[in-house]
């Protein structure tokens, strides 16, 4: 079977159609899979996925099935990095939002953030261990991840949120 190879707007419009098709039971758990490990194996077609998975009213990710799972667990550290920036971005996203007191767009990053956590819970443990203390340790200040944090200008209290989400994962 060819691979393909869309772009990242190729890849958010077919997630969508198939997520449509997927609620509407035209699709099963395992087609549906199937099909998504496709986009997973390109970084524009797994960005694709999860934006419009983790931001859209699609209740794929609230409802995930387990062949779905099996193949995000299966795709590695592009599942694992995408999910935990996700987490970051959404994290400090709240914030900001909460601060505009635009509750309609804090209460969707914080969808995004309970989704990206349950994500995390199911991928492979130490891939997602090892990458949540890359950007716990950016958010004190340090590493790798800290070029991340300051492209997106994130203060004082958006690393605090980032942080305690995290430490969220990890006590549960």
């Amino acid at each position: 079977m060819k691979t393909i190879k869309p772009n990242f707007e190729e890849a958010m419009n077919v997630a969508a159609l198939w997520c449509k098709a997927w609620e509407a039971g035209e699709l099963s758990d395992e087609v549906l899979a199937d099909r998504v490990s496709e986009l997973l194996a390109t970084q524009n077609g797994a960005r694709g996925f999860f934006v419009v998975t983790l931001a859209s009213d699609s209740p794929l990710l609230d409802r995930l099935p387990d062949p779905l799972a099996m193949q995000l667990r299966e795709a590695g550290e592009t599942v694992v990095d995408l999910t935990v920036r996700n987490l970051a971005m959404s994290s400090a996203m709240a914030v900001h939002h909460k601060r505009q007191a635009n509750s309609n767009q804090q209460a969707a990053s914080e969808r995004v953030t309970s989704r990206c956590m349950d994500l995390l819970r199911i991928l492979e443990p130490n891939s997602v261990k090892n990458r949540l203390e890359k950007l716990l340790v950016a958010t004190e200040g340090k590493g790798e991840d800290l070029a991340f944090l300051e492209k997106w200008k994130y203060d004082k209290e958006q690393r605090l949120a980032i942080a305690a989400n995290i430490l969220a994962i990890a006590n549960n």
